[in-house]
């Protein structure tokens, strides 16, 4: 699976942007996508993750309420809808594909299999 990610840039505080995550080789499953997100010499940290079917979804309470994830199988594509942005979302985000359940996931970078080259998302105050 390639994945790549999509739709970062330069926004102001409050304001809005939507990543999208791409995959190509194969389906974007069996099990799940997720998003994740990280600053040169900090840790990738979690952000969101939305199961196969969308009807399971998690956030990291840091992005709860603001942003919302979704996915189109049929497009092969997830989504990443980030809403009242904060500059302390400023990071480079990244999509990853999960083949199957571990008790890792969500939240675990090792839950995933395949991942995807980032998106820079960078807020200004």
């Amino acid at each position: 699976v390639q994945l790549q990610a999509s739709g970062g840039g330069l926004v102001q505080a409050g304001g809005s942007l939507r990543l999208s995550c791409a995959a190509s080789g194969r389906t974007l499953g069996p099990f799940a996508t997720g998003w994740f997100r990280q600053l040169p010499g900090k840790e990738r940290e979690f952000v969101s993750a939305i199961s196969w079917s969308g009807g399971t979804t998690h956030y990291a309470d840091s992005v709860k309420g603001r942003f919302t994830i979704s996915r189109d199988n049929a497009k092969n594509m997830v989504y990443l809808q980030m809403n009242s942005l904060k500059p302390e979302d400023t990071a480079v985000y990244s999509c990853a594909a999960a083949m199957q359940y571990v008790r890792s996931w969500p939240n675990a970078w090792d839950a995933y299999d395949y991942w995807g080259q980032g998106t820079l998302v960078t807020v200004s105050s």
